[in-house]
């Protein structure tokens, strides 16, 4: 098990230029499915998740070619059905939830799909329930195979239908979205997802010679087709890494420009880093985040104390929430951290207590950060990373921390963040894989 040995308290300096999104690339990277000739993608992300989904794509059969590091076309014109019943299929599916948007172009295209038990970060439930009802209503037949130890879905052909989804479930709407666009007759989404990924991934389809409206609305409708033909898709920035930057700048005091930052896509974003008293300056698609000695938590306008909470697009992505928690440690001021869509989310708080931050763990969806204005400095402590989002975290506190922090199980951050200690060295950080 590898790790990240860390020497803290240094101010760090230079541009950073964020990756292609994660969460994108496993959707846009699934739809290559839905069409036999050839699609190219761009800016994908060189981390393990985009990795192991490429690997599943070329397992399944699909031509794979590596334009350059971030570039691949594929060619989904000879694929393996049955691989997706076996036991390897089911090993590698299973330890990446994104496997799961596999199904929906399977069954769009090829009448069958398979569905392992998901695997990705342990940060609470993560149920199927939205996927499997939208495929039903669809036409689809299914069941789970005990022999198989996966779910089987099957149908002779889809048929377009009304669906009111009881969540707006990212992955759940980028399914059956896909599943959709070569179903007969036309499907109307309700309360879909409406995120910049997935408006990628409709304009991707639409490329491709799907017919789909209310992009960027949770009302989406699309008119089946008999077959699609390729394209060229260049991801989004990952909003999750600007917004990681924009926490480690603050926290280190560094001066730091996040180059093409996709400024556009932010949403609320840049407006709750405000709230958090980090400065910043855009200048055109670019954020400038000047070192900054000490920044003081907002309250609302009638005193009370900030709360920033997680909410479906337009409102604030649950992945930046750990790095909000780590930021406000170090803030003047008080915040109040809800993680309203996972339960497990907040359960690293105790090694930031550990290093010597001031949170109170309410309950598993609330921790009170009371910030110490830098009063007190995080010291370094050895420490695990439990998930993606929370290792980004724990090494942002890491880097601001006095003395030499150890983080282990990195495989956790490399899911998420390509080339991170290389990248984070050359704005001047002491950091080193062991």
């Amino acid at each position: 098990m590898s790790s990240f040995e860390v020497i803290g308290g240094k101010k760090l300096k230079g541009e950073i230029v964020p990756q292609g999104a994660k969460n994108e690339a496993l959707q846009i990277l699934s739809a290559v499915l839905l069409t036999s000739e050839t699609v190219i993608v761009k800016n994908i992300p060189d981390i393990l998740d985009v990795n192991l989904l490429i690997e599943l794509l070329q397992d399944i059969g699909v031509k794979v070619n590596r334009i350059d590091r971030h570039s691949c076309s594929f060619k989904a014109d000879d694929i393996n059905i049955d691989y997706l019943a076996s036991e390897d299929f089911r090993k590698k599916g299973g330890r990446l939830r994104g496997s799961v948007m596999l199904a929906g172009p399977m069954l769009a295209r090829f009448k069958k799909a398979y569905i392992p038990k998901p695997g990705g970060d342990k940060i609470g439930r993560r149920r199927l329930d939205t996927h499997i009802i939208g495929f039903e209503k669809l036409g689809a037949a299914f069941e789970y195979d005990d022999a198989l130890n996966c779910f089987t879905l099957s149908s002779s052909q889809l048929k377009g239908a009304f669906m009111l989804l009881d969540e707006p479930s990212v992955t759940g709407t980028a399914n059956i979205l896909m599943a959709a666009v070569l179903a007969e007759g036309r499907t109307t989404i309700y309360n879909a997802a409406c995120e910049p990924y997935i408006q990628q991934l409709c304009k991707m389809l639409n490329n491709m010679g799907a017919q789909i409206s209310g992009i960027g609305s949770n009302l989406l409708l699309i008119d089946g087709m008999e077959k699609l033909s390729g394209t060229e898709h260049t991801l989004l920035p990952d909003m999750i890494e600007v917004g990681s930057f924009i926490g480690l700048a603050a926290m280190t005091q560094s001066e730091i420009t996040i180059k093409n930052a996709g400024v556009q896509h932010l949403g609320l974003i840049p407006e709750k880093f405000q709230q958090l008293g980090i400065q910043f300056k855009i200048i055109d698609d670019d954020i400038f985040i000047p070192a900054q000695e000490v920044y003081e938590i907002q309250t609302f306008l009638d005193g009370g104390i900030l709360t920033i909470y997680d909410h479906p697009w337009p409102g604030f992505t649950p992945d930046l929430l750990s790095i909000v928690l780590v930021i406000a440690t170090q803030a003047r001021g008080s915040v109040l951290v809800h993680q309203k869509m996972f339960e497990s989310r907040l359960f690293f708080v105790d090694k930031l207590i550990d290093m010597g931050a001031q949170i109170i763990l309410c309950d598993p969806h609330r921790a009170t950060v009371i910030g110490l204005g830098r009063k007190n400095n995080l010291r370094g402590i050895t420490m695990s990373s439990p998930d993606i989002r929370a290792g980004q975290a724990l090494l942002i506190a890491a880097l601001s921390a006095e003395g030499k922090s150890v983080i282990q199980n990195i495989e956790q951050i490399d899911r998420g963040y390509q080339y991170i200690d290389e990248r984070l060295r050359n704005l001047g950080a002491e950091i080193e894989r062991k």
